[in-house]
């Protein structure tokens, strides 16, 4: 059960007295009052003094800046914070008791889908919700095959999600929360790793699901206009507690008025001829025989729907997983004082490999190594050869750019999934390097956090970097590729 801190700092129980659960399948309330949340890592609270009420059937959209506590009150919301080591204030409920009395009601889309993927096949996946709430197995794959057709999901109930691309899995993981029917539906960044025709089809899946207003909806999204159709409210979220947005709201374009300093020609510095991948015993290839050709001060889009593996070529092309067809090859420039004069990005050291080609995974996480913020973004230029001083220095003002100052102490593992890629683009520009590929650079930022994040890119092209993004943004396409490559 959620805690609520007392007058005099004692944990009290949250959620006593007040509305009872709804019966049967009937959509969910929710209400906060004054509540708030502290990890124990931090020292400041992640929200503060929210006041919320949902009625049953309304459909809320969740806005604020990257960072602002937006997937720490979904988390709140689905019972999942981690009692022992969060601190709690004021009250939240969800049909008059704690969040994690009411689990069985709920559905949740997080920000990481493959948190959420259970089992090897899509179709057991989503059974395996159904399964456990008892529901009888005649009723089972009837359901399954409804809600997978109802989100897009291009493939059979056989397809294996290790075999799926990150917004694949998205939308399998959304097909699971819907089909157990919730009557609380909490999404966060839904459509942020889907191509915008995938994209389209959540969101119309998502309002065909809640059209009848037996669920009750709150999603978190940066992209809200595209939202504006389908909920009731837009609030965002601040340091002061919510702020509802008047009708007719209208969100301002991010690319507005976004000035960049201009790119330039220059020479080749990697080349791809006919790279392709098949994983092992795949019987169609991730990747199909691709050419490409990266430019000093240039910026190449690589785009195109989920699925058409632009991720596994930005693993080409960084030198991180070898070809099963064609080669990938650097020029004579980008491969100076490589031993041996090796030409093949994935043949080279580590130590050669961050100062010539840097690389942003899909999924930040998996490239952090150091317990704090700091230290990850000093790692690199240390490791490349720079003094304790310099490193520190490149640390500090990758900080300030970055909006990342506060949190400089924090273990990156604790950050908000924007605040994550932010970090994780700053590690890459930390060691300068000639080719910087990055996948899905701008994902969950706010419209200031993706100028500061934009503008950087724009910079590293001017001083002559080669610049792959693999990105379903079209406002990032517009404002900074050079050139687009669409799979």
């Amino acid at each position: 059960m959620l805690r609520r801190s007392s007058p005099d700092g004692r944990s009290l129980p949250a959620g006593a007295g007040g509305d009872r659960p709804s019966p049967g399948d009937a959509p969910a309330r929710v209400v906060a009052r004054g509540f708030g949340v502290r990890h124990a890592s931090r020292r400041a609270w992640a929200i503060r003094d929210v006041d919320l009420v949902v009625e049953p059937g309304e459909r809320v959209l969740l806005t604020g800046a990257s960072g602002a506590g937006k997937s720490t009150l979904l988390a709140a919301l689905a019972g999942i914070l981690d009692r022992e080591a969060t601190e709690f204030a004021g009250e939240l409920t969800v049909d008059g008791v704690a969040p994690a009395a009411a689990r069985a009601r709920l559905g949740m889309l997080a920000q990481d889908p493959d948190s959420q993927l259970v089992m090897t096949l899509a179709g057991d996946d989503v059974a395996f919700g159904l399964e456990n709430a008892g529901l009888p197995r005649a009723d089972i794959w009837p359901r399954v095959d409804e809600v997978l057709a109802a989100v897009g999901f291009p493939y059979g109930r056989d397809r294996p999600t290790q075999a799926l691309s990150g917004g694949e899995k998205q939308r399998l993981v959304l097909a699971g929360a819907l089909a157990r029917r919730p009557a609380l539906l909490l999404l966060d960044e839904p459509t942020a790793q889907l191509d915008p025709a995938g994209a389209a089809l959540v969101r119309a899946a998502v309002g065909r699901a809640t059209a009848d207003r037996r669920v009750t909806v709150v999603a978190v999204d940066h992209d809200a206009a595209p939202w504006l159709p389908l909920v009731d409210r837009v609030l965002e979220l601040r340091p002061g507690g919510l702020v509802e947005q008047p009708p007719g709201w209208r969100p301002p374009r991010r690319s507005e008025g976004l000035v960049l300093p201009p790119g330039g020609g220059g020479p080749l510095l990697l080349s791809a001829a006919a790279a392709g991948f098949t994983y092992p015993g795949a019987a169609a290839p991730a990747l199909a025989p691709t050419d490409v050709d990266l430019l000093a001060g240039r910026a190449l889009a690589v785009t195109g729907p989920n699925g058409r593996g632009k991720s596994t070529l930005a693993l080409l092309l960084a030198g991180l997983r070898a070809p099963t067809t064609g080669r990938v090859e650097a020029t004579d420039e980008l491969a100076a004082g490589v031993r041996r004069g090796d030409r093949g990005p994935v043949r080279w050291r580590a130590g050669e490999l961050v100062t010539r080609i840097g690389t942003v995974f899909q999924h930040p996480e998996q490239q952090f190594l150091t317990g704090q913020v700091r230290d990850e973004l000093a790692l690199g230029p240390l490791r490349s050869g720079s003094g304790a001083a310099a490193a520190r220095a490149t640390a500090e003002q990758l900080l300030d750019r970055l909006g990342l100052a506060d949190l400089a102490d924090a273990n990156p593992y604790t950050l908000s999934g924007g605040q994550q890629r932010r970090l994780s683009v700053a590690t890459v520009l930390a060691t300068s390097p000639r080719v910087l590929v990055l996948d899905e650079p701008t994902f969950g930022q706010d419209a200031a956090t993706w100028r500061e994040v934009v503008t950087l890119l724009a910079e590293q092209r001017a001083r002559g970097c080669a610049v792959v993004t693999v990105t379903h943004d079209a406002d990032l396409v517009a404002v900074l590729a050079d050139a687009e490559l669409a799979l």
